[in-house]
């Protein structure tokens, strides 16, 4: 988990998906068939004027009701350890928190809900009982490394892995933070370089070491 991150990720929710699931050895995004049933409707053709007027309204945020005010602070700091601010902003400039909430409450399973669930208590038994107290009371430094620890558990668990064992935690937050971040305003515009309208195409560009990519539309 480094101070300071290449992001390698896009705005197109397929294509988040995709590198997300790359970044974290191959394996499937862990409900990303929930999430990409919001992209299979094809868009009103340009010009459809009757199309686009019958369009609904923008519904308000649907409200979390599988977790409490202080379970999305607690995922706010887990995910912020994962990626911090520096230079750049962090994960809690992007609510990844809610985010991780929303993913979990609409797109998992029910038997992947009670593991994430099941996993954020036991994630903070295993600080207590590496550092004597809970996740929210650690330092910056013990929070790295812990959640540094489960990160190497749960790739060792995803090698072995067999197809009817249930997904490991801490890879379900892993990829809901960085999926969460890199497709937030936040991180599309303050960490990855976005051009509301694209230019030319230029195969052969100059590169500077640590610069960015661009985050591609929707």
């Amino acid at each position: 988990m480094p101070d300071e991150m290449t992001p390698q990720f896009v705005i197109d929710r397929r294509e988040a998906i995709r590198r997300v699931s790359a970044m974290l050895g191959g394996a499937a995004f862990i409900g990303g068939t929930s999430l990409l049933a919001a992209c299979s409707k094809e868009p009103a053709a340009k010009g459809d004027t009757a199309v686009a007027a019958a369009a609904p309204a923008p519904t308000p945020e649907p409200p979390l009701t599988m977790f409490t005010a202080e379970e999305v602070a607690y995922l706010d700091e887990i995910a912020e350890t994962i990626l911090p601010a520096t230079s750049t902003p962090g994960a809690k400039d992007a609510k990844t928190g809610r985010f991780i909430g929303v993913m979990v409450q609409d797109c998992y399973t029910k038997e992947d809900q009670a593991i994430f669930k099941a996993g954020m208590t036991t994630l903070n038994d295993a600080c207590t009982k590496a550092h004597g107290h809970g996740f929210m009371q650690a330092s910056p430094e013990e929070r790295l490394s812990l959640l540094t620890q489960l990160d190497k558990d749960a790739k060792a668990y995803q090698d072995k892995k067999k197809s009817d064992q249930p997904n490991h935690y801490f890879r379900m937050i892993k990829e809901l933070t960085l999926l969460g971040f890199f497709t937030s305003e936040v991180g599309m515009t303050k960490v990855l370089r976005y051009q509301e309208t694209p230019g030319r195409f230029d195969p052969c560009e100059p590169y500077t070491k640590g610069q960015t990519i661009y985050a591609s539309h929707a």
